[in-house]
């Protein structure tokens, strides 16, 4: 797995529409919080663009201004610029040899799961599970923890690659040629307003594939505005049924903060008692004199 050079202060980044039509004042808002940290911020023509009702410009520009941002040399970091839906469309036509000969930070969450994938699985590039500059608005949160307290779900400890994401898009991957894999990894799941039936049927999709028996361990993240007592049921009988070491509560996905996490890096998950320390790898940020980067910005 490639892991890319740390962005240090000074950098060119890159923030660009791979899915959903960017509210103009939210991205804004963000790219100015990116130049708060020091980085140059270059805004590809998608994050103006428009698409029917739904998509940040044609597939065509979406994937086009994804392959200009990985081959700019200048470019050291990509950002997605927020979730909704359209990513996914992309992955048929990506350019995964373009992507493989230019590994360079890349962030988002939610809809980008799927470029997620493609591109640990499909390029052997580990990217970051964070926060995108036009979905947070002015709670806006680049921040990392080498421990990540949450809820014991099942004792034990596992280590393994880190992958996952969003609930819904991990489960349309089932069945296609990028279906997500876990067998000896942490998966990571996180939602957002989902009914907890719907919650139960993505997940019961997950387990009759055999994601949860394959996998090391199982790490939930945020699945607002619903809670663990909400979704005991499908939790419980669906997810704890398989006996893998198990955590609740990760402050990751859509909340504030959204820690970031390092998906394609090997990390530990060791779940105990009623406290859980998570998640031992490198951040993606890194400031001068090698300090790491680690602050919330409001």
């Amino acid at each position: 797995m490639q892991i890319p050079r740390p962005l240090t202060k000074g950098d060119t980044v890159a923030v660009t529409a791979t899915s959903g039509i960017c509210n103009t004042e939210k991205l804004e808002n963000g790219v100015q919080k990116l130049k708060d940290l020091g980085l140059q911020v270059k805004v590809m023509d998608s994050c103006y663009a428009s698409h029917g009702s739904y998509l940040a410009g044609e597939d065509s520009l979406r994937l086009n201004d994804l392959h200009a941002a990985f081959a700019d040399k200048s470019i050291k970091g990509i950002f997605a610029a927020r979730g909704g839906y359209g990513a996914a469309r992309l992955l048929p036509c990506l350019n995964y040899e373009l992507i493989r000969r230019n590994p360079k930070i890349f962030v988002g969450f939610s809809d980008v799961t799927a470029l997620h994938i493609v591109l640990n699985q499909f390029c052997g590039l580990a990217t970051f599970h964070g926060p995108m500059p036009a979905s947070c608005g002015s709670n806006f949160t680049v921040g990392w923890a080498f421990h990540l307290p949450a809820a014991a779900l099942y004792p034990g400890r596992a280590a393994g690659i880190l992958t996952g994401g969003n609930l819904s898009i991990i489960a349309s991957t089932l069945g296609t040629p990028y279906e997500i894999k876990t067998r000896g990894r942490i998966l990571f799941l996180e939602e957002t307003k989902e009914e907890p039936y719907r919650v139960d049927r993505l997940l019961l999709q997950l387990k009759l594939a055999g994601k949860f028996k394959d996998a090391a361990g199982i790490a939930f993240g945020d699945f607002s505005p619903e809670s663990l007592d909400t979704l005991h049921t499908a939790i419980q009988e669906l997810v704890i049924s398989e006996r893998k070491p198990a955590i609740w509560g990760l402050p990751c996905g859509h909340t504030t903060p959204n820690i970031t996490l390092p998906l394609g890096q090997t990390v530990t998950l060791l779940s105990q008692g009623l406290q859980t320390e998570t998640l031992h790898p490198l951040p993606y940020l890194r400031m001068p004199q090698n300090r790491l980067f680690c602050q919330t910005m409001s």
